[in-house]
């Protein structure tokens, strides 16, 4: 897929909205060899995923054994809109708590105090961070409207190329 065909489809409306949302599932593969996918906060910059996870995670080991990724952002309403990304992690160990953690976590509602004595909890517990860091390579947005699953595209073509309505 090419660079200006993933800026596409991230920079549609429904895109736009998905990627200002606060959970994404991100699928890897683990040492074991099995799959895994697990829901975690992220912030979308502009042009990178970045999600944030203590030192220890498991998952860090996974990825720097095979760095490929996918991530699917979605709605919870029917018909779902649904983002599918694919890329590649980069692990970037920092100090302290990465902003992004706290912009991924800033769509929760509470109280400004309640805020406050959670971002200091959090600064205690975190001496240091990992931000996982992808770059989408490859993107597919599936609305039910204008687009649908590759699979309902071929079987619609399908269906219209034996001239059944």
């Amino acid at each position: 897929m090419q660079p200006s065909e993933i800026t596409e489809i991230l920079n549609r409306p429904i895109s736009r909205e998905l990627l200002a949302r606060d959970v994404a599932r991100l699928a890897y593969v683990a040492k074991d060899g099995t799959p895994r996918a697990i829901p975690i906060a992220f912030a979308w910059n502009g042009s990178e995923i970045v999600m944030c996870t203590p030192t220890n995670a498991p998952k860090l080991t996974a990825l720097r054994h095979n760095p490929a990724v996918a991530l699917t952002i979605d709605t919870e309403v029917h018909p779902p809109q649904i983002l599918l990304v694919r890329g590649l992690a980069e692990l970037d160990v920092v100090e302290g708590i990465p902003d992004e953690y706290l912009e991924a976590n800033s769509t929760y509602a509470m109280p400004p105090e309640q805020r406050v004595e959670w971002e200091a909890e959090v600064r205690s517990l975190y001496r240091e961070m990992v931000r996982i860091v992808v770059t989408p390579t490859w993107a597919k947005l599936i609305d039910f409207e204008t687009t649908l699953p590759s699979a309902v595209e071929e079987l619609l073509r399908e269906r219209d190329e034996r001239g059944h309505l």
